[in-house]
Protein backbone atom coordinates (compact mmCIF):
# COMPACT_ATOMS: atom_id res chain seq x y z
CA UNK A 1 0.00 0.00 0.00
CA UNK A 2 2.83 2.48 0.50
CA UNK A 3 4.04 2.67 -2.61
CA UNK A 4 0.55 3.23 -4.00
CA UNK A 5 0.19 6.11 -1.14
CA UNK A 6 3.54 7.74 -2.61
CA UNK A 7 2.55 7.88 -5.88
CA UNK A 8 -0.57 9.54 -5.12
CA UNK A 9 1.14 11.79 -2.63
CA UNK A 10 3.58 12.34 -5.66
CA UNK A 11 1.19 13.65 -7.70
CA UNK A 12 -1.16 15.37 -5.25
CA UNK A 13 2.25 17.50 -4.68
CA UNK A 14 3.97 17.94 -7.76
CA UNK A 15 1.10 17.72 -10.45
CA UNK A 16 0.27 15.82 -12.98
CA UNK A 17 3.15 13.72 -14.29
CA UNK A 18 4.39 10.86 -16.40
CA UNK A 19 5.29 7.57 -14.86
CA UNK A 20 9.07 8.73 -15.93
CA UNK A 21 8.91 11.69 -14.30
CA UNK A 22 7.61 10.04 -10.96
CA UNK A 23 10.51 7.33 -11.07
CA UNK A 24 12.93 10.38 -11.41
CA UNK A 25 11.21 11.76 -7.77
CA UNK A 26 11.21 8.26 -6.78
CA UNK A 27 15.34 8.21 -7.33
CA UNK A 28 15.95 12.01 -6.24
CA UNK A 29 13.46 12.56 -3.44
CA UNK A 30 11.50 9.84 -2.10
CA UNK A 31 14.05 7.18 -2.30
CA UNK A 32 14.88 8.40 1.30
CA UNK A 33 12.38 6.46 3.07
CA UNK A 34 10.58 4.30 0.01
CA UNK A 35 12.26 2.53 -2.77
CA UNK A 36 10.56 1.78 -6.07
CA UNK A 37 11.61 0.61 -9.13
CA UNK A 38 10.15 1.57 -12.29
CA UNK A 39 9.39 -2.15 -12.57
CA UNK A 40 7.32 -1.39 -9.70
CA UNK A 41 5.87 1.91 -10.64
CA UNK A 42 4.55 1.40 -13.92
CA UNK A 43 2.25 -1.82 -12.64
CA UNK A 44 1.02 0.36 -9.87
CA UNK A 45 -0.25 3.27 -12.06
CA UNK A 46 -2.35 0.87 -13.77
CA UNK A 47 -4.27 -0.56 -10.76
CA UNK A 48 -4.58 2.98 -9.79
CA UNK A 49 -6.12 4.03 -12.90
CA UNK A 50 -8.45 1.15 -12.64
CA UNK A 51 -9.51 1.90 -8.94
CA UNK A 52 -10.22 5.68 -10.15
CA UNK A 53 -7.26 6.94 -7.90
CA UNK A 54 -5.92 8.48 -10.64
CA UNK A 55 -6.70 9.58 -14.48
CA UNK A 56 -4.06 9.07 -17.28
CA UNK A 57 -3.80 11.23 -20.73
CA UNK A 58 -2.02 10.03 -23.42
CA UNK A 59 -0.03 12.97 -25.05
CA UNK A 60 1.54 10.78 -27.92
CA UNK A 61 5.11 10.98 -28.97
CA UNK A 62 6.71 8.21 -30.05
CA UNK A 63 7.09 6.63 -26.88
CA UNK A 64 3.30 6.70 -26.28
CA UNK A 65 3.56 9.30 -23.28
CA UNK A 66 1.06 8.76 -20.18
CA UNK A 67 0.31 11.68 -18.07
CA UNK A 68 -1.34 10.60 -14.87
CA UNK A 69 -3.32 13.09 -12.58
CA UNK A 70 -4.73 12.56 -8.86
CA UNK A 71 -8.70 12.59 -8.93
CA UNK A 72 -10.15 12.77 -5.42
CA UNK A 73 -10.86 9.57 -4.93
CA UNK A 74 -7.23 9.24 -4.80
CA UNK A 75 -6.66 12.65 -2.60
CA UNK A 76 -9.45 10.71 0.03
CA UNK A 77 -7.21 8.11 0.17
CA UNK A 78 -3.95 9.98 1.00
CA UNK A 79 -6.38 11.44 3.79
CA UNK A 80 -7.61 8.09 4.96
CA UNK A 81 -3.93 6.78 4.80
CA UNK A 82 -2.01 9.95 6.61
CA UNK A 83 -5.01 10.76 9.24
CA UNK A 84 -5.43 6.45 9.80
CA UNK A 85 -2.41 4.85 10.91
CA UNK A 86 -2.89 1.14 10.50
CA UNK A 87 -1.48 -1.04 14.10
CA UNK A 88 2.17 -1.49 14.14
CA UNK A 89 3.40 -4.00 12.65
CA UNK A 90 6.41 -5.70 12.66
CA UNK A 91 9.57 -4.28 10.99
CA UNK A 92 12.76 -5.48 9.66
CA UNK A 93 15.44 -3.60 10.63
CA UNK A 94 19.37 -4.54 9.92
CA UNK A 95 20.74 -2.53 12.02
CA UNK A 96 18.60 -3.63 14.56
CA UNK A 97 19.59 -7.13 13.96
CA UNK A 98 23.43 -6.31 13.68
CA UNK A 99 23.12 -5.05 17.19
CA UNK A 100 22.04 -8.32 18.39
CA UNK A 101 24.50 -10.36 16.80
CA UNK A 102 27.31 -7.60 17.50
CA UNK A 103 28.82 -9.59 20.68
CA UNK A 104 28.97 -12.60 18.35
CA UNK A 105 32.33 -10.86 16.64
CA UNK A 106 35.76 -10.30 18.04
CA UNK A 107 35.56 -7.32 20.13
CA UNK A 108 38.34 -5.81 17.56
CA UNK A 109 35.73 -6.59 14.44
CA UNK A 110 32.87 -5.74 16.25
CA UNK A 111 34.14 -2.05 17.18
CA UNK A 112 35.47 -2.02 13.41
CA UNK A 113 32.17 -2.96 12.20
CA UNK A 114 30.48 0.11 14.18
CA UNK A 115 32.82 2.59 13.08
CA UNK A 116 31.86 1.75 9.77
CA UNK A 117 28.29 1.66 10.14
CA UNK A 118 28.65 5.18 12.12
CA UNK A 119 31.08 6.46 8.91
CA UNK A 120 28.05 5.60 7.07
CA UNK A 121 24.97 6.80 9.04
CA UNK A 122 27.30 10.45 8.64
CA UNK A 123 27.36 9.89 5.36
CA UNK A 124 23.78 9.90 4.92
CA UNK A 125 23.15 12.33 7.16
CA UNK A 126 25.37 15.07 5.65
CA UNK A 127 23.42 14.10 1.95
CA UNK A 128 20.16 14.82 3.96
CA UNK A 129 22.03 18.02 5.56
CA UNK A 130 22.65 19.25 1.99
CA UNK A 131 19.30 18.67 1.34
CA UNK A 132 18.02 20.49 4.04
CA UNK A 133 19.92 23.46 2.95
CA UNK A 134 19.34 23.68 -0.47
CA UNK A 135 15.72 23.85 0.15
CA UNK A 136 16.83 26.44 2.31
CA UNK A 137 18.65 28.62 -0.16
CA UNK A 138 15.51 28.65 -2.01
CA UNK A 139 13.96 30.58 0.84
CA UNK A 140 11.33 29.70 3.37
CA UNK A 141 7.63 29.53 2.23
CA UNK A 142 4.36 29.40 4.23
CA UNK A 143 3.99 25.56 3.12
CA UNK A 144 6.26 23.17 4.49
CA UNK A 145 8.21 21.52 1.32
CA UNK A 146 6.81 18.33 -0.20
CA UNK A 147 8.88 15.83 2.12
CA UNK A 148 10.13 18.56 4.54
CA UNK A 149 9.27 16.53 7.43
CA UNK A 150 10.49 13.32 6.39
CA UNK A 151 13.53 15.46 5.47
CA UNK A 152 13.58 16.12 9.49
CA UNK A 153 12.59 12.79 10.94
CA UNK A 154 15.81 11.41 8.38
CA UNK A 155 18.16 13.97 9.74
CA UNK A 156 17.03 13.05 13.37
CA UNK A 157 17.38 9.34 12.73
CA UNK A 158 20.74 9.54 11.42
CA UNK A 159 21.64 11.26 14.07
CA UNK A 160 20.70 9.14 16.59
CA UNK A 161 21.96 6.17 14.55
CA UNK A 162 25.62 7.60 13.84
CA UNK A 163 25.88 8.73 17.68
CA UNK A 164 24.77 5.23 18.66
CA UNK A 165 27.49 3.55 16.47
CA UNK A 166 29.99 5.74 17.52
CA UNK A 167 28.78 4.86 21.57
CA UNK A 168 29.05 1.34 20.61
CA UNK A 169 32.00 0.96 18.73
CA UNK A 170 33.88 3.23 22.24
CA UNK A 171 32.06 1.08 24.62
CA UNK A 172 33.34 -2.37 22.99
CA UNK A 173 36.67 -0.53 22.49
CA UNK A 174 36.75 0.27 26.39
CA UNK A 175 35.77 -3.24 27.11
CA UNK A 176 38.47 -5.06 24.95
CA UNK A 177 40.98 -2.62 26.69
CA UNK A 178 39.82 -3.89 30.13
CA UNK A 179 39.95 -7.51 28.91
CA UNK A 180 43.40 -7.24 27.43
CA UNK A 181 42.36 -7.91 24.16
Amino acid sequence: MSLRIALLGTLASKGPASGYELAKTFDDVINQVWQAKHSQIYPELAKMVESGAVTVEETGGGRGRKVYTITEAGRTEIDAWVAHPEPHRAVRNETALRAFLLPLLPPDRAAATMRGLAERHAALLDDLLKDRAAIEARGASAEPPFGGYALDLGIRTFTVLRDWARETAEDLERRAAENGG
